[in-house]
């Protein structure tokens, strides 16, 4: 300990250029303070300050040395914050983004048994289904739905997101059910506009195959939400690509139906998304961990579905 106290001792004295200054932050003499950097000199074999009476800097070797021993102990308080904060009680404001729909139905209820198990974190939740910059605009982090774009940011998966093409059984009494991806040209397709390529959707080449394929659909209603897409669906007026955590309950009491599921491309993901600061804070460690221990590999929303065993 005395010699990692040299060292702070040293920086400080390299930093402020006077054995005085440095002296008093620690609550030493001067005198102590010059018998401690001579003493550490004499362990190094090498002199670290060109001293006068009006002046004091570093030698050339002393300047290779301070930039070697900032670097150390910044590690060392980096570990040292590291661990604290692994143990820290979560507290603060978590500021939060998430998409409207997912947000809406099975983030809010999670938030609050979170702000209920941790009294000490409020939290600052966005829901839009725009893309936000988490660094540029200051969120601790974001739930996402969906393939993700290559990142910086660390990404954790919380659940898996299963998409369905759903209809009302009146649309497919009136329309017929399609029973090849072929068969969307004669549908009305309701468009997610949010999407990639909002008329292309992705199917397997045959039910079973790892090869895809993209077939183009159209129809005459476009929004930039699912809930009003499954409303939409509902009222009759076409095919909704959609994920279950929209019409797991629709699909679970038969008000929609699925169709061609074994095509269908089911992959994607819920995901928490943050910045790959250093260390993680508490509160988001906390959040992140009860998130994924919330949802899991088998969603509360897909646990009572017969459909969709892939993805």
């Amino acid at each position: 300990m005395d010699r990692l106290e040299d060292l702070r001792l040293f920086t400080m004295v390299a930093e402020g250029k006077s054995f005085t200054k440095a002296a008093d932050r620690l609550g030493l003499s001067k005198s102590a303070a010059s018998r401690r950097i001579g003493e550490l000199e004499a362990r190094l074999g090498a002199r670290l300050f060109n001293r006068t009476t009006r002046h004091i800097s570093l030698t050339q070797v002393g300047e290779g040395f301070y930039a070697r021993v900032v670097q150390a102990l910044e590690a060392l308080e980096e570990a040292e914050r590291s661990v604290a904060s692994q143990h820290a009680a979560p507290r603060g404001t978590l500021k939060l983004a998430a998409p409207m729909s997912f947000g809406f139905v099975h983030l809010s209820g999670a938030i609050a048994d979170f702000m209920t198990i941790y009294p000490e974190v409020q939290v600052d939740m966005d829901l839009s289904d725009r893309f936000v910059d988490l660094v540029e605009e200051g969120y601790d982090l974001a739930v996402r739905a969906g393939r993700l774009k290559d990142s910086s940011l660390i990404a954790r998966r919380l659940c898996p997101a299963r998409n369905v093409i759903c209809a009302s059984p009146a649309y497919l009494a009136r329309r017929g059910t399609p029973l090849d991806p072929a068969d969307l040209q004669n549908h009305d397709c309701l468009i997610y506009s949010n999407a990639q390529n909002p008329e292309l959707w992705s199917f397997r080449t045959a039910p079973g195959a790892e090869e895809t394929r993209s077939v183009r659909i159209a129809g005459r209603l476009r929004a930039n939400n699912g809930d009003a897409l499954r409303e939409a669906a509902l009222h009759g007026q076409g095919l909704a690509l959609l994920p279950t955590f929209i019409v797991g309950d629709a699909l679970a009491n038969g008000r929609l139906l699925p169709v061609l599921d074994p095509w269908l491309v089911q992959s994607g993901a819920v995901h928490a998304i943050y910045p790959a600061n250093r260390h993680l804070s508490p509160k988001v460690r906390a959040f992140v961990d009860f998130l994924a221990g919330r949802f899991g590999p088998v969603p509360y929303w897909d646990a009572s579905l017969t459909v969709l065993k892939g993805g």
